[in-house]
């Protein structure tokens, strides 16, 4: 998923929009799927591999944005007998109507991920899966890898079960609404222990260290030719929501590990260089950052609806650039199983829909849980996938680097020689006149060159505004 959400709103014809569409051939970005993945993807959405198991008799929802078709979760909360909760989250079985080798799974092999664009999206699987039979769409009976997390008065796990089953979305929510019931204290019992649950993980996050970045989503409105910036600031909602897919991430993890085989979403403790760097845009955007307190500490004291906070928050993301994925197999652990952002192992399987190596993840825990053997197809691909996702990501990072240039261009192109005030934030080891400036308003990062001396590392700069060309996807500034 996208660490940077952009979303553009306006005509097919505006500008911005004719530049992202140039963006997507330029980059040679799938477009149709081929014809035998298409008539592939009808079959398999008219005769899935359906499961023994029945559940559809729990009254499950999804949480997800007003428009999303394409819903990978659905959850169920409750209060056991004994104390503590029960969490029954049901994620799409993307290998019920995914057939290895088949020209779905090469399409998707190929894609390995959903590419967000801020006017939108290019999907991992064709949309007969994606956004119809697979997907948990309220009101319908839908194969699912059904996890069954047993949390303690704390909210600590105690026991997690994982079949397959067939299952049943009775209501697609939205954020927004699920915050204004729970505010209003109209949620009803399984919508309401989101908050209770969501409370105590993110409590149980801050314990060991964990960092949850609230990114808010940043749209770009066009008016009449200009263009706007605007923040969507998440909701607490959204945090309690990531909770459970945090949760569920964890508990897959602690199955892969303890069965010896699996794949592991592993991020390093960020270099100091980065975290220096960070500093100097926290100063860049009047962020109060004091050198003793820990950065895990500073982000859960920001304020997303704040401006200058959000695109702190943004800019966070940098720090998670070094993650990665590492297959083990064969009962030897790999010497590093941490995320360092999540403070403990943690593996990507609640996004199927979305993400290649969550439907492998699923049919990893399902054979650990069960103590059964590993399916053969899954064992054979497990020693190239994270080189898959590695490319995928890469790719996915591009495309976001490259969108966020094209609007930050766009938001700059009828401002050509203006001054502005700056930071600098980087500076080119070989060329110290050469490096990043972060602007205090607007928030946007971007290079500067062209001046007589050396920049000045973490010092105010006035810059002025040389090119903003959204059609190169170009910012630059060099100093006043």
């Amino acid at each position: 998923m996208p660490r940077r959400q952009l979303r553009v709103t306006g005509a097919a014809e505006a500008p911005l929009r004719a530049a992202l569409r140039a963006l997507r051939t330029t980059l040679d970005i799938p477009d149709a799927f081929p014809a035998e993945a298409l008539a592939e993807a009808e079959r398999a959405a008219a005769a899935p591999r359906l499961p023994d198991h029945d559940a559809t008799d729990i009254p499950l929802f999804t949480i997800d944005p007003p428009t999303s078709v394409d819903l990978d979760q659905a959850m169920h909360l409750s209060r056991r007998e004994s104390g503590g909760y029960r969490v029954r989250y049901a994620i799409a079985d993307v290998a019920a109507y995914v057939t290895p080798g088949g020209a779905v799974d090469t399409e998707a092999h190929r894609r390995v991920t959903t590419l967000y664009f801020p006017d939108e999206k290019v999907p991992l699987h064709p949309t007969a899966l994606s956004e119809g039979a697979a997907s948990l769409l309220p009101g319908r009976s839908r194969p699912a890898v059904l996890w069954t997390i047993d949390l303690d008065e704390d909210g600590r796990a105690e026991h997690t079960d994982v079949r397959r089953a067939l299952v049943r979305s009775r209501a697609k929510l939205d954020y927004a609404g699920v915050q204004r019931a729970i505010d209003d204290g109209t949620a009803e019992e399984p919508v309401a222990l989101l908050r209770d649950i969501g409370t105590l993980r993110e409590r149980l996050e801050a314990e060991r260290g964990g960092i949850s970045l609230n990114v808010p989503e940043q749209e770009i409105v066009e008016r009449d030719g200009t263009y706007e910036p605007a923040y969507r600031a998440p909701l607490p909602a959204d945090g309690w929501n990531a909770q459970i897919s945090l949760l569920t991430g964890m508990a897959a993890a602690d199955l892969m590990i303890a069965s010896g085989t699996g794949i592991l979403r592993t991020l390093p403790t960020a270099p100091d260089g980065a975290v220096g760097r960070l500093r100097r845009t926290a100063k860049a955007l009047r962020v109060d950052w004091p050198h003793h307190v820990p950065y895990a500490e500073l982000v859960r004291s920001l304020d997303p609806r704040q401006p200058h906070h959000a695109a702190f928050l943004q800019e966070c993301t940098t720090l998670l650039r070094g993650a990665g994925y590492t297959a083990f197999s064969g009962g030897e652990l790999p010497e590093h199983t941490l995320h360092a952002a999540v403070a403990a192992p943690y593996a990507h399987c609640t996004a199927p829909l979305r993400r290649l190596v969550d439907r492998y993840a699923s049919e990893l825990c399902l054979a650990a849980c069960a103590g059964a053997g590993v399916p053969q197809w899954v064992l054979a691909a497990l020693d190239e996938l994270p080189k898959e996702m590695a490319e995928g990501t890469r790719r996915g990072n591009m495309v976001e680097r490259e969108c966020v240039d094209i609007v930050e261009a766009a938001l700059l192109k009828d401002r050509v020689g203006e001054l502005f005030d700056a930071v600098v934030v980087d500076v080119k080891d070989h060329e110290p006149a050469v490096g990043t400036v972060q602007l205090t308003d607007p928030a946007i990062v971007a290079r500067v060159e062209g001046g007589p001396a050396a920049l000045p590392l973490g010092e105010r700069l006035r810059v002025r505004l040389t090119q903003a060309d959204p059609t190169a996807a170009k910012v630059r500034f060099a100093p006043a």
